[in-house]
C-alpha cells in the first residue's frame, strides 16, 4: 500500500512537473505542422494548442503568376482577447492565376498553448514549396472556396511537411458548403440599407431624384423599371466598395485588429457620430455635389444609371458610418464573393424607397422632428459602434469612461434633460433618465480604476484591483529597475508581455491582484513590465525571450535568478516567488 501511495505521489509530481515545463516541451517550428494538400495549405496544432486567427497568413514570394489566398475558414473560440482562434487543423484554401513551376509559400502563423503554463510564441514564418500544377486555378467569378475546420484526433502529433510537398495529380477545387448565418446575415445588411434611406442625407433628396430621373407621372410600369435602373446604379458604386474591401483580405484582417487601425478608424466613427448628433455638418463641397446631381432633368434609362452612381458619394455623410462597419467586417472575412453580394443587398434595401416612390408616385412624410431624432439615433448607434471598436486596445477605465459617454449622450437624445408632455414622451424620457444613471455608474467605476479607490463599497474591490494590478510598476525602463533593486536591497521581478498575448491578460486579472502575491511583491521586489516584442525589442535577445508571458527574477545586478513561464495561478506564483 505504501509502495502504491508513493507511486502515485510521484505520478502527480511528474504531472505538475510537465505542467510547469510545457513551454519547453512545445517548439512553435517542430510542433506545429504546415503542409500542402487538396489545394490548401494545412496548419495543425497539437491538443492543448491553438492557432490565432489575426496572425495567420499566406503570401506569394516572388516568381510569376497570381496567388489567391482564402477567405481563412470561420474561428469556432476566442481568446481572453477576444480574437478568434482555431483547435486542431486549419485549411487556408489557394487558387492560382498564371504560376508555373514550383511557388514558394511563406506561411505565418501565431501558436498558444493553453491552461496554466500556457503561453504565447511571436508570430513564425514558414516556407512551404508547391508545384504550381497542384494549386487549382482561380476561379473569378464566385472566389475561393470556404474549406471547413478538421480537429487532431486526441493524442495526435501535427504533422510536420518537408519544403518540397510530392507530386500528385492535380486537385480540383472542392466546392463550397453552405454559409451558415448567411441569410442573417443578409437580412441586418439590408435592414441596414433601409435604415440608410431615412437619414437626411437621402430621404429628403428620394422624391427630388424621382422627378429628375423622370419616375414620377409616367406611368408605374416606366416609373419601376427607371426607379430599378437608379437602384441598380446604387449597387454598382456599393458592390464594388465591398470587393474591394474583401480583395484586401486576410492582411487586411490582421491589420484592422491593432490599435493603428481601431484608434483612428474609431475617432473617424466618433467624428460622423457627433455629426448625426447636430455637433456640425459634413457635406460634399456645393460645386461637386451640383454636378454629381445635375443641374437639370436626366431623362432616360442612362440618366437614371448614372443618377443612382452618384447617389453613393452623395449619401456618404449619413450612410459613411454605417457602409464602413460593415467593409471592416467584409475585410476580416476576406471573401470575395459575400463581400459584393453583401454590399449589393444592402443598395437594395436602400433602394426600396426609391422603388416605392418611383413605382407609386408616392407622397413621402415630410421631414420633421422624427426625421431629427432618427437621425441623432443612428449617431449614438455610430458612436457606441466607436467605444466598441478600441474596447481591447484601451485601458479599462479608458472603456468605462468611452461608454459612459456613450450612455449620457443616450439620455440627451431620449430627452433626460426635456419637459415630457404625453404617454409616449414621458416613457421616453423614463428610459433617458436609466441611461443617465448607468452613465453616472459607470463614469464613477472608471474613477475607481483609474485611481485604484473604493466609492461604491467593497463590491467594486476586484473590478479596480484586476485593472489597477499593475499599479506601481515601472514600465519598460529595465535600467531604472536595476538601479532601484540595487539601492532598496532588493530583486527585480520582471513580467514580459505582448500587446496580443491573451495569456498575459490573464496574468494581470487573475494572478497579479491576488493579496499575497501583492504583499510578497511589495517587501522583496521592484516589479517592472516590459513588452520585448514592441516596445523593448533589444531585450528580447538578452533575456532569452521565445514565448509570452514570461516571468524573470534578476538580482539587482540583472543576472538571471529563475523564470517561469505561461501563466500561473495565484498560488504557484506564490510559491515560485518564494523559491519552492
Amino acid at each position: 500500500m505504501r509502495m502504491l501511495l508513493t507511486l502515485a505521489l510521484s505520478l502527480c509530481s511528474a504531472v505538475a512537473g510537465w505542467a510547469q515545463r510545457a513551454d519547453a516541451s512545445f517548439d512553435p517550428t517542430k510542433d506545429v505542422g504546415v503542409r500542402y494538400e487538396k489545394g490548401a495549405v494545412v496548419v495543425g496544432v497539437p491538443p492543448g494548442a491553438h492557432l490565432k486567427a489575426s496572425f495567420m497568413a499566406v503570401a506569394k514570394k516572388g516568381g510569376p503568376g497570381t496567388l489567391k489566398v482564402g477567405p481563412l475558414p470561420p474561428t469556432p473560440d476566442q481568446d481572453e482577447l477576444g480574437d478568434g482562434i482555431w483547435h486542431g487543423q486549419v485549411k487556408i484554401p489557394l487558387q492560382g492565376l498564371g504560376l508555373s513551376g514550383t511557388v514558394t509559400l511563406a506561411v505565418t502563423y501565431q501558436p498558444c498553448t493553453e491552461g496554466e503554463g500556457g503561453v504565447c510564441y511571436p508570430p513564425t514564418t514558414r516556407t512551404l514549396a508547391v508545384k504550381a500544377s497542384e494549386i487549382p486555378a482561380a476561379i473569378l467569378a464566385k472566389g475561393a472556396p470556404v474549406l471547413p475546420i478538421e480537429k487532431t484526433e486526441p493524442g495526435m502529433k501535427a504533422e510536420v511537411a518537408p519544403v518540397v510537398a510530392a507530386p500528385s495529380a492535380p486537385s480540383t477545387p472542392a466546392p463550397a458548403p453552405e454559409r451558415s448565418g448567411l441569410l442573417l446575415s443578409l437580412l441586418l445588411v439590408f435592414l441596414a440599407g433601409m435604415g440608410a434611406s431615412l437619414t437626411p442625407c437621402v430621404f429628403p433628396m428620394i422624391p427630388i431624384t424621382m422627378a429628375i430621373i423622370g419616375a414620377k407621372g409616367g406611368g408605374k410600369a416606366k416609373g419601376f423599371a427607371l426607379s430599378g435602373t437608379l437602384v441598380l446604379g446604387m449597387a454598382v458604386t456599393y458592390t464594388t466598395l465591398g470587393v474591394l474591401a474583401a480583395r484586401s483580405g486576410a492582411a487586411f484582417g490582421a491589420f484592422a485588429q491593432k490599435p493603428g487601425f481601431l484608434i483612428p478608424v474609431s475617432l473617424l466613427f466618433a467624428a460622423f457620430a457627433v455629426s448625426l448628433l447636430g455637433a456640425f455638418e459634413i457635406a460634399l463641397p456645393s460645386g461637386l455635389a451640383a454636378k454629381l446631381q445635375g443641374d437639370g432633368t436626366r431623362k432616360g434609362f442612362g440618366g437614371a444609371f448614372l443618377m443612382g452612381l452618384a447617389l453613393g458619394p452623395l449619401s456618404a455623410p449619413c450612410v459613411g458610418p454605417v457602409i464602413g462597419a460593415v467593409l471592416v467586417a467584409i475585410a476580416q472575412q476576406g471573401d470575395v464573393w459575400l463581400g459584393g453580394l453583401q454590399l449589393f443587398v444592402f443598395a437594395l434595401g436602400m433602394g426600396v424607397l426609391f422603388l416605392v416612390v418611383g413605382t407609386f408616385s408616392a407622397a413621402l412624410p415630410r421631414s420633421g422632428d422624427w426625421l431629427t431624432r432618427f437621425k441623432q439615433g443612428m449617431g449614438l448607434v455610430v458612436l457606441g459602434f466607436a467605444a466598441w471598436n478600441v474596447r481591447l486596445v484601451v485601458p479599462e477605465w479608458t472603456n468605462f469612461a468611452l461608454w459612459s459617454a456613450v450612455l449620457l449622450t443616450g439620455a440627451a437624445v431620449f430627452g433626460a434633460f426635456e419637459s415630457a408632455a404625453g404617454l409616449v414622451a414621458q416613457l421616453r424620457r423614463g428610459a433617458a433618465v436609466l441611461l443617465l444613471v448607468l452613465a453616472v455608474l459607470l463614469g464613477i467605476r472608471a474613477t475607481e480604476a483609474a485611481l485604484s479607490i473604493t466609492l461604491l463599497g467593497t463590491s467594486n474591490s476586484r473590478i479596480v484591483e484586476g485593472d489597477s494590478a499593475n499599479k506601481g510598476w515601472l514600465e519598460q525602463d529595465l535600467e531604472a529597475a536595476l538601479a532601484k533593486a540595487k539601492a532598496e536591497h532588493k530583486v527585480v521581478l520582471v513580467d514580459i508581455y505582448a500587446d496580443w498575448c491573451a495569456q498575459c491578460k490573464e496574468l494581470d486579472e487573475k494572478t497579479w491582484p491576488d493579496p499575497s502575491v501583492k504583499a510578497w511583491i511589495a517587501t522583496n521586489a521592484v516589479a517592472i513590465r516590459i513588452d520585448t516584442d514592441a516596445k523593448r525589442k533589444d531585450l528580447a535577445t538578452k533575456l532569452q525571450i521565445r514565448s509570452y508571458p514570461t516571468v524573470l527574477l534578476l538580482d539587482a545586478e540583472g543576472r538571471e535568478l529563475r523564470r517561469i513561464l505561461g501563466f500561473q495561478k495565484p498560488g504557484t506564483m506564490q510559491a515560485w516567488l518564494e523559491g519552492k
